[in-house]
């Protein structure tokens, strides 16, 4: 059975995709990346969060880009910093983000 983490319900969030089983939308969590907030410190807020959840709505706002656009900067990578390399590695490979930068590195 496969579970698809990033669900759309128009009578959940008012239709807004959001990570199965928490009441997080993509936008959230694009929202937190935006502004500084690594996918670890997101875990560590937002216990009810998975790395694989975070991954599939940073894939989800890829694959919709357009409804996303104001979270992409010129170069069409998500602003803000992604998974550092350790949890990258852990992700399924389809989900790991090319050049998966640590939070040190977005900082300098």
């Amino acid at each position: 059975m496969t579970i698809k983490w990033v669900k759309s319900d128009p009578l959940v969030m008012n239709g807004e995709p959001f990570c199965y089983g928490t009441r997080l939308t993509v936008r959230n969590l694009l929202e937190m990346r935006s502004n500084g907030v690594t996918p670890a410190e997101m875990l560590i807020e937002h216990p009810e969060l998975k790395p694989i959840r975070i991954a599939e709505a940073f894939a989800y706002a890829r694959t919709h880009a357009g409804r996303y656009e104001g979270f992409f900067d010129t170069a069409g990578s998500l602003k803000g910093p992604g998974f550092d390399a350790a949890m990258s590695e852990a992700l399924p490979e389809h989900l790991r983000e090319a050049g998966a930068a640590t939070h040190e590195a977005t900082r300098a």
